[in-house]
């Protein structure tokens, strides 16, 4: 069994931090990281519960093939109930935190309460306590990292972290471990923010040692990466452009959202795509790339590291952001660039930089931005309102609106609430591109139409990772079908969604799915877990796991009305490229959905469906 068997729990309102013993029967049935860390988290807290308050819980969990020989076994995930939607918050993150947690000899860390003042957990193996965090309070996610490193004089403690926007409760906060990996979407850093916790640093030496069948675990898991290695996906594209390969593919088939999604295409993707920055730049003959990268266990390595040129306006002054750090990936240079009109790839680098610094979601962040620059432009929003012009295209007002969302100043307070409710603050709500307050990520759904589904019915909000029917639609994996057409979408994205649940849940990341099937991870957690994990039963725990998460969601108050999307995705034609004349196809495919889902007209578990999946 390759789980740690224990869990820490901590109440921050009382100081103390407690060891339990995992519960064991719901391992097997939801096996580990987002499925059981939700389980617990459903169990424990009520739907109804305000985000930012102290009755809100949060969980780190890992899975558990997490910390193993697993190609990608780094992975872990932050559950909450999230500030910006309201909807069960569930946000993975790769880099070594997982792997030392693991090694640390933990599963799971629940956090419950809030602290009177300003706290961070320490773990050393079974050495767990809370201590003062006043000295960080205030301090970004790099200066927080390097304090503590310094401070316990170990290089290899690993830090997740929150920067001023999660100390400042931005909507759209996120967690950051490793300097520039992130539990991501949905404002999970504004939760650890509102309970005065800063950081979990954790040192582990004692290792993963409980795989149930060692000698088949370390043939199968072989057998497994050289899948990944003659892939052309994760053995070849991913390695070398990283998901920056996106770009101008997208772009082509017309499915870029542009300028707050008035546009499917946009004429400077070429300045901001992978090739972009792999080229010499004309101002200093440098690359922008500087190296790829990987999390650990990484077989792929699709991680970017950037440098940017010490010239540009936006860090001429700056040099604490001329090293090499984090660069874009897919949906950070999606959001922060074509979501807005800039093709200015270092004004879209030094926004990146300062998301992962302070600890912002660059895709809300980028397509709040979109929503400013479109309200901008119609008169709505003044410049003497925002502090400066925003015009769609505007690399100076990017890079000006990104320091006062991250230091909490000014209009950037406004930024901080989310697309959602800034919009229907200024009396546009339709100008929100969000799903249950969540913004999209980097495909229209009007020139790929299962994403569409996908992002409406997405338990955390708008989500790519919850579905990525871009895969088949786009990429032909693990089959071909036509993004144009609404047929065969809602069985295509059930299925999307219940083997990402599978692949979340044993620890692993979801970019293996452009290689594997549910069929190469299930031979994995059996030889690591037992043999009690058959392929019929790993397809049933991603199937509870969406389902229980669901559930939440309508205790929480969310109906069919939910699963829907702004109106101009439905009812605005796509006005260039092969969608050029289509809408998003959403009546035609819920109902459907719906009906294979075992859910009722709103979009409620049926008895039966609860009884079959023991909910």
């Amino acid at each position: 069994m390759s789980w740690a068997g224990k869990i820490l729990r901590v109440n921050l309102t009382e100081g103390t931090v407690k060891s339990e013993p995992l519960k064991m029967e719901w391992a097997r049935e939801y096996l580990g990281s987002r499925g059981l860390g939700t389980k617990y988290f459903v169990e424990e807290v009520d739907a109804k519960v305000d985000p930012l308050s102290a009755e809100n819980k949060i969980i780190w969990a890992t899975g558990p093939l997490t910390g193993t020989m697993a190609s990608t076994g780094g992975r872990y995930t932050v559950i909450t109930k999230g500030p910006l939607t309201g909807a069960i918050a569930c946000s993975n993150s790769g880099g070594y935190w997982g792997s030392e947690l693991k090694f640390a000899g933990w599963d799971m860390i629940i956090f419950e309460g809030a602290s009177p003042k300003p706290v961070y957990l320490y773990v050393e193996n079974d050495l767990a306590e809370l201590r003062d965090a006043s000295h960080l309070w205030g301090h970004s996610v790099w200066e927080t990292e390097e304090t503590l490193k310094k401070l316990h004089q170990d290089p290899l403690l690993r830090i997740s972290t929150i920067g001023l926007a999660g100390e400042n409760q931005v909507l759209f906060s996120c967690i950051v471990n490793d300097l520039h990996r992130a539990a991501g979407r949905s404002g999970v850093g504004a939760v650890m923010g509102s309970k005065n916790l800063k950081a979990v640093a954790v040192r582990g030496t004692l290792g993963v040692g409980n795989v149930a069948d060692p000698k088949e675990f370390m043939k199968v898991t072989f057998e497994k990466k050289k899948i990944l290695a003659d892939n052309a996906v994760t053995g070849q594209g991913l390695p070398t452009y990283g998901t920056q390969v996106l770009m101008n593919v997208i772009n082509e088939i017309g499915a870029l959202p542009t300028r707050n999604h008035r546009d499917v295409q946009f004429d400077g993707a070429k300045d901001i795509s992978a090739e972009a920055m792999a080229a010499p730049r004309a101002t200093d003959g440098k690359k922008h790339l500087v190296t790829n990268q990987a999390c650990f266990g990484c077989t792929i390595a699709c991680g970017r590291i950037s440098k940017m040129d010490e010239t540009h306006f936006s860090v001429q002054n700056k040099p604490q952001y001329w090293g090499a750090s984090g660069g874009l990936e897919y949906e950070a240079a999606w959001a922060l660039g074509a979501a807005n009109g800039v093709n200015d790839l270092e004004a879209l680098q030094y926004a990146n930089l300062l998301c992962n610094e302070q600890g912002m979601d660059p895709i809300s962040f980028g397509a709040t931005i979109g929503a400013v620059m479109e309200l901008y432009e119609m008169g709505v929003l003044t410049a003497e309102q925002i502090g400066t012009e925003a015009p769609f295209g505007s690399a100076k007002a990017l890079c000006e609106l990104v320091e006062m969302t991250a230091k909490g100043e000014g209009f950037g307070k406004e930024i901080g609430l989310g697309s959602a409710r800034l919009t229907a603050k200024y009396g546009h709500p339709d100008l929100s591109m969000s799903v249950k307050g969540q913004e999209f990520p980097a495909y229209d759904s009007r020139g790929i139409q299962g994403m569409g589904l996908t992002y409406a019915t997405s338990n955390r909000g708008a989500c790519h990772l919850r579905s990525y029917t871009v895969a088949s639609e786009v990429l032909g994996i693990p089959v071909k079908t036509d993004p144009l057409t609404a047929e065969g979408k809602p069985e295509l994205v059930k299925a999307f969604q219940d083997a990402t649940a599978a692949f979340d849940a044993a620890g692993i990341c979801i970019f293996t799915s452009f290689a594997w099937t549910v069929a190469d991870v299930q031979p994995q957690v059996a030889a690591a877990c037992g043999p009690e994990f058959t392929l019929e039963k790993m397809n049933e725990i991603g199937e509870r796991i969406w389902n229980m998460e669901r559930d939440f969601n309508n205790r929480a108050g969310f109906t069919a009305k939910d699963d829907t999307l702004p109106k101009r995705l439905l009812t605005e034609p796509a006005k260039t490229g092969p969608a050029k004349g289509l809408v998003n196809k959403l009546p035609e495919m819920l109902p459907k959905y719906y009906e294979i889902r075992g859910w009722d007209a709103e979009g409620r578990l049926k008895p039966d469906t609860r009884e079959r999946l023991g909910l």
